[in-house]
């Protein structure tokens, strides 16, 4: 009698605890995750997947997006403690969003660690304004040839490092700028661009209503995640600025006939 061979069991289905710890171990490795995906991967119906999506954004440990969920941006620290992190990454930008600028522009500069290494990217002798609400930017402009600033006032709120408040919207609404600089917590081509602080969301409202074009320069941290409070569709950014290393996937949903991808090390058309 030839012997028997054994049959390996199925593998028993993963508890909903088992599948959510899955989807919160990739969204920690920068990931999107798709319900569909899991649904293949794991045996079971989309609709499951999407009810596990949906308990662990209500607990605040993702963001729900069209077909699946994003990983939540790092919560903000203070403008002193950034300002000393990825300075090299952050010049990098700087100087490649600094090379947008053109002569007798009117500019708006928000407040956030890499738009300060953008004003201090600033080429001198350019006849441009530049209009900010960070005490900060303004402080490094203010002795250069060619550079007028204008200082949103208000309160300035610590963390951000610039004034937010119903004060600083009321003065952009008198202003103009022909492009801006805008800060971001987080930015997802699907999601678009989005920070933490109710205000600050307003007030960045506030300053892509006023500017005919918006720039936004972000480390490859903040690429495929997102924040509570959107500031603005994806589609609206003018142009964006990545680092060399930027994640291709995290760039193939962004549309090319309305935003202009810049990188620290290559420039795509």
């Amino acid at each position: 009698m030839l012997p028997m061979t054994a049959v390996p069991l199925p593998s028993p289905p993963l508890m909903p605890e088992e599948r959510q710890q899955v989807i919160l171990t990739r969204l920690a490795a920068g990931s999107r995750v798709l319900a569909a995906d899991l649904a293949r991967e794991f045996g079971t119906s989309e609709d499951t997947i999407r009810r596990d999506m949906r308990e662990l954004a209500g607990a605040g440990r993702c963001r729900r997006v069209y077909g699946g969920v994003l990983p939540l941006a790092p919560a903000p620290r203070p403008l002193a403690e950034r300002e000393g992190e990825a300075t090299a990454r952050k010049d990098a930008l700087a100087w490649v969003a600094a090379g947008l600028v053109v002569p007798g522009q009117t500019l708006i500069i928000d407040a956030g660690s890499t738009n300060a290494a953008i004003a201090r990217a600033l080429p001198t002798g350019l006849g441009i304004t530049v209009v900010t609400n960070a005490p900060a930017i303004a402080t490094t402009l203010l002795d250069r040839p060619g550079i007028a600033v204008v200082m949103i006032g208000g309160p300035v709120d610590r963390t951000i490092g610039g004034s937010i408040g119903a004060r600083a919207v009321r003065d952009l609404a008198l202003l103009r700028a022909d492009l801006c600089f805008l800060g971001t917590c987080a930015l997802d081509a699907e999601a678009g661009a989005a920070v933490f602080c109710f205000e600050d969301a307003d007030f960045k409202r506030a300053v892509v209503a006023a500017s005919t074009a918006v720039a936004i320069a972000v480390t490859s941290d903040k690429l495929g995640t997102t924040a509570p409070h959107i500031i603005l569709d994806a589609r609206a950014v003018t142009h964006l600025i990545v680092e060399a290393d930027a994640d291709p996937a995290a760039l193939a949903g962004f549309d090319r006939t309305t935003t202009h991808i810049h990188s620290a090390g290559v420039a795509h058309a």
